[in-house]
């Protein structure tokens, strides 16, 4: 298993973006974030998946749940959207595939518009980029995923992961 990787945001740098685009500590959606998730559960059945609702899960949808989060780093058409009813066709496979190889279970939490992406958070609380190509490790943490969102670094492969 790969160890905590190297962040080039330290944690008040983190909570500064956070704050410019309507974060602050204590932050609950409320009812809002249950809403947003049974949307996802819902699609997932569609899919013929049932899709378990992971306690990290919720508890990111309720604190950063519904945040646009624009990329210092990139293009400004860059946005990180914290939602997780955003999905395609299929994907929901895909995330059981990719828990298997990691031995956990994902839940969707936002999508990316730079080079679509569905952010995936695992039962421990570990966050995974999910893309056309595969698998990437953001972080083991919300702040290392936001610090990597930030910096638009390469990520490493979530088979680096894989039990």
């Amino acid at each position: 298993m790969c160890g905590s990787l190297p962040l080039d945001y330290a944690r008040p740098e983190v909570e500064r973006w956070l704050a410019e685009h309507g974060w602050f500590p204590g932050r609950d959606i409320g009812p809002r974030a249950e809403e947003l998730i049974q949307v996802r559960v819902e699609d997932a059945a569609r899919q013929g998946w049932q899709l378990a609702v992971l306690e990290t899960a919720v508890r990111f949808v309720h604190e950063y749940g519904e945040l646009e989060l624009r990329s210092p780093r990139k293009s400004p058409d860059v946005v990180l959207t914290i939602k997780p009813t955003v999905g395609y066709a299929g994907d929901v496979e895909d995330f059981a595939e990719l828990g298997e190889g990691l031995g956990v279970r994902l839940f969707p939490v936002a999508y990316e518009t730079h080079e679509p992406g569905i952010w995936l958070v695992d039962e421990t609380g570990r966050f995974f980029h999910w893309h056309h190509t595969g698998g990437y490790f953001l972080g083991e943490n919300e702040y290392e995923a936001f610090a990597a969102a930030m910096s638009g670094r390469l990520l490493p492969d979530a088979e680096d992961y894989f039990v």
